[in-house]
């Protein structure tokens, strides 16, 4: 069995659990409604979508009040937002494990991250690019923080544990294919549905 990262160990255990508390609630779920509202704007209607990193399924359960025919999947490496995850949302197809580990049988119209490349070990990132290359049969997202050059920040009192960089740069970097169809930031100060200061890119295959 290959060695988790400490970034792995990090999210699956404790900190993980305590993360998934803060998680949650009506007005993360109303931005959540917002932002993928926008995104799917700019697609053709996706009918089957992976999340890598679902949590406790907040996007999801956006995406299914937006999408309710779409077939959803997640992967999620903490067993406890895993659990609450099902509970919510029964049908979506539901990897419990790492995304580092995870192994896409097929693929969906769109896959995608939110909040989740930042938390991952940098040296892991090339694997993960060609996971969501792989697949992905349309469209990848990628919403994150975004820095033109990488940097490591503290998260909450933690080193190693965040890092941000241009995510969706050096995936059509590694793959030419990909082509980028549009772009946005979502401010924590929005007056009606605030995000994390996350910058979205939207590419297709």
């Amino acid at each position: 069995m290959t060695r988790k990262t400490e970034q792995e160990v990090f999210w699956e255990t404790e900190f993980g659990n305590e993360y998934l508390l803060r998680n949650q609630g009506p007005d993360a779920f109303a931005s959540s409604v917002a932002f993928f509202s926008t995104v799917f704007s700019k697609v053709t209607k996706p009918d089957s979508i992976l999340e890598l990193g679902s949590n406790i399924g907040v996007n999801l359960a956006a995406i299914e009040q937006l999408l309710p025919k779409a077939n959803l999947s997640a992967v999620e490496i903490n067993r406890e937002a895993a659990k609450e995850l099902e509970r919510r949302l029964p049908r979506v197809e539901l990897h419990c494990t790492s995304i580092l580990e995870f192994e896409a049988t097929r693929q969906w119209d769109l896959v995608f991250t939110k909040g989740v490349l930042i938390h991952l070990d940098p040296q892991e990132l090339p694997r993960v690019y060609d996971l969501m290359f792989r697949a992905s049969s349309q469209f990848i997202m990628v919403a994150e923080y975004y820095n033109p050059s990488p940097v490591a920040i503290p998260y909450r009192g933690h080193e190693g544990k965040l890092f941000k960089r241009d995510f969706a740069g050096e995936l059509m970097d590694r793959h030419p294919t990909l082509t980028l169809v549009d772009y946005g930031f979502a401010y924590h100060r929005d007056n009606c549905f605030p995000q994390d200061d996350l910058t979205w890119f939207l590419l297709r295959k």
